[in-house]
């Protein structure tokens, strides 16, 4: 783990007793929550560019796609 910030959040009273009772790790739950909340949008936005890439390649055919390629891989 890289570096670590401090930050605050409010949240039920009850929510944190039930947490503290159970022996529930509160900041491992919400860095696995984080994590998981910023792949699923990244995610999401990946699917949204593929879209628009998709829409934007309609009517380019397989072998155009593939000329065009080629033609990229030589300019550099």
């Amino acid at each position: 783990m890289g570096k670590t910030d401090v930050i605050s959040v409010r949240i039920d009273k009850n929510l944190k007793e039930k947490a503290k009772e159970l022996g529930i790790n509160i900041k491992e739950v919400v860095e696995k929550a984080l994590k998981e909340e910023i792949a699923k949008r990244k995610a999401e936005k990946i699917k949204k560019l593929a879209e628009k890439l998709s829409e934007l390649m309609k009517d380019v055919t397989p072998e155009e796609f593939t000329r065009l390629v080629k033609e990229t891989r030589y300019e550099r």
